[in-house]
């Protein structure tokens, strides 16, 4: 399995990140992808991806709950990144309006600057959508003749959105713990869209999956992720295993 998005290098992890990881291999990851999030974060991002290169997976981006008046810098910084060394994607980028809207305007800049840089290195984009679907398709429906690439990180949409998404062409839908709670409509969802258009996540240290809810979420529950799908599907773990990692590997360009 390839956990697709994961911020295993956040403070939560400080204590335990080498067994969290060690956990990770025994239930059968194979790679995690770490999105970052904003300067904050990106030398603990990269600094992870080089202690377990190969294994760990580093993705540069601006955060849109992190688009504040100073994103002009933050996106300098990531910039200057992307010239100095290689990632697997850009991310975690988008467009949220969940909790604060004062930089709705801004937040959609830094997502079309991010999206260009992701068109001219030919990296796939790691997309986080809050309250902003709508405006998220916006943007990539204009910009649809350019090869672009990318996940819907942790979807929750309907059936009609998840069409949009695949009808876009080379982009993916990632699916984490969401799947497994008990309240969550997204398995009816997901049962009517394609295996191959799935990648997993697990956006671990959030979204633990039962039977772990209302614990720090890690790369190895996404185990539990993957049995769920199964279950949707009527399918085994290897299957859902073997095609999602596959989908996984032909998004982020990793050998097979």
């Amino acid at each position: 399995m390839i956990d697709t998005h994961a911020h295993i290098y956040l403070e939560e992890f400080d204590e335990d990140r080498d067994e969290v990881i060690l956990r990770a291999k025994e239930k059968g990851i194979e790679k995690i992808v770490l999105p970052n999030i904003d300067s904050s974060t990106l030398q603990r991002t990269l600094q992870l991806a080089d202690q377990y290169q190969g294994f760990c997976h580093a993705a540069i981006g601006l955060h849109p709950e992190s688009v504040k008046e100073n994103f002009d810098e933050e996106l300098s910084l990531i910039e200057s990144h992307l010239e100095k060394r290689k990632f697997v994607a850009i991310g975690e980028i988008g467009i949220d309006l969940y909790w604060d809207k004062t930089f709705e305007s801004q937040q959609i800049d830094a997502f079309k600057r991010q999206i260009e840089w992701a068109v001219e290195l030919k990296l796939p984009i790691i997309i986080h959508v809050r309250n902003s679907f709508g405006q998220v398709m916006q943007v990539l429906k204009s910009l649809r003749n350019r090869h672009l690439t990318g996940v819907f990180h942790s979807f929750t949409g309907n059936l009609e959105e998840a069409n949009e998404i695949i009808r876009l062409g080379g982009f993916k839908i990632g699916i984490n713990g969401i799947l497994t709670f008990k309240n969550s409509h997204l398995r009816e969802t997901v049962s009517q869209i394609n295996l191959e258009n799935i990648i997993l996540e697990t956006d671990a240290p959030y979204l633990t999956p039962v039977p772990y809810r209302g614990k720090r979420n890690e790369s190895a529950f996404l185990y539990y992720t993957c049995e769920k799908l199964a279950e949707v599907y009527g399918t085994t773990m290897k299957e859902v295993d073997l095609i999602t990692s596959q989908n996984a590997r032909d998004l982020f360009k990793f050998p097979s």
